[in-house]
């Protein structure tokens, strides 16, 4: 028969081939999906507000691998469908046009808004306000797409 160890062995062998075996495709494909970087956020915004939705900001690290299943699994085809989404990448000197027409930096950006993991949605409204809850951090797959779905009524709602 089998001992213990045998058995334990076999539990952590089975938990350890269904978690492989339940991660999503676009976790495993080596296409990386981009956003395009905020250059001007006023701009972006009045892009967004004229297709009556909020403008999405991704803030993303480099090498994050949840920030690179987000992109690749959500917010890319979003965006290839014409949502304004636009990507600010923390710890990077990248220069951008914040929503007072200021030059000021991605990692400025990330550290006035109070950003703190990655990655993180923020959803602004008219005067750059954010008009619905940030998505922080990682959602399980299955959940992510509701989540962001749920924060695009809200930001739309409050336009």
């Amino acid at each position: 028969m089998f001992s213990s160890s045998d058995l334990r062995r076999r539990d952590w062998l089975l938990r350890v081939g269904v978690s492989l075996a339940a991660t999503p495709v676009w976790a495993q494909s080596g296409r990386d999906a981009t956003l395009p970087a905020a250059q001007s956020l006023p701009d972006e915004l009045a892009r967004a507000l004229k297709n009556k939705q909020p403008l999405i900001v991704m803030v993303s690290l480099d090498g994050c691998v949840f920030c690179r299943q987000a992109r690749q699994s959500h917010l890319s085809p979003m965006a290839r469908a014409g949502t304004a989404i636009v990507q600010v990448d923390m710890r990077n000197n990248q220069a951008v046009l914040d929503f007072a027409g200021k030059l000021t930096t991605h990692d400025e950006l990330t550290r006035r808004w109070k950003v703190s993991i990655t990655p993180t949605l923020l959803f602004f409204g008219p005067g750059g306000k954010e008009v619905a809850e940030r998505m922080e951090g990682a959602y399980q797959p299955d959940f992510y797409g509701p989540y962001l779905e749920d924060r695009m009524a809200q930001g739309r709602k409050a336009l």
